[in-house]
């Protein structure tokens, strides 16, 4: 591990259970009330491909119906997101339980959006370099399509506009992060999303 890794790895552990500690009763609040919101679940387990192509179960408070058949992505306005569900979405917390990924080594504060294994398979050997470090919870990429649902609304068929536009512009910019990463960046971007949740 390079000491710029091994620093990032500090930050995380000391942010994320700061975080955890900190909004716990929010937490708290939010698993109670997707538990008596709707049937099913309080987190949703999804598989993601992390680190070298490493698979893990990222975590979620569980935003959809359970049961609702459809495309591992979503866009706006789709049917199985609950009233509870699309409430968190826009505000992210649906994924604060991500920093218990984050303590287990598996993603990292910033970092590529990790993606399903169904859509990795589409991703060119110059793509897969974004696999060469953890996925972050937030990063450019969540930046610049935090509103990625509103996009894919309307399409006639969502996992095909994601796969062949979206995906391939998500992963230009998750490229350009590698290339360039350094830790003054990932506190920057960290910046910049608590900025953006604040607007």
């Amino acid at each position: 591990m390079s000491p710029a890794d091994a620093v990032r790895r500090i930050a995380d552990v000391v942010f994320s259970l700061a975080l955890l500690i900190l909004l716990a009763p929010l937490m708290l609040v939010l698993a109670l009330v997707v538990r008596v919101s709707s049937p099913g679940p309080i987190l949703f387990r999804q598989e993601r491909v992390g680190l070298n192509g490493a698979s893990f179960r990222l975590l979620k408070y569980r935003s959809m119906r359970v049961g609702g058949d459809g495309p591992s992505v979503t866009a706006g306005g789709d049917s199985r997101i609950t009233p509870v569900g699309a409430f968190m979405r826009q505000w992210k917390l649906d994924e604060l339980p991500q920093f218990l990924n984050v303590l287990k080594g598996e993603m990292s504060l910033v970092g590529p959006r990790p993606e399903v294994p169904a859509y990795v398979r589409f991703y060119t050997p110059e793509q897969m370099q974004v696999l060469s470090v953890k996925p972050g919870v937030t990063g450019l990429t969540q930046l610049e399509y935090r509103h990625e649902e509103r996009l894919l609304a309307g399409r006639a068929d969502v996992e095909f506009a994601y796969v062949h536009e979206i995906m391939p512009a998500k992963l230009a910019l998750d490229l350009t992060y590698v290339r360039g990463r350094t830790l003054l960046g990932d506190f920057g971007l960290l910046f910049r999303t608590a900025a953006a949740i604040v607007r």
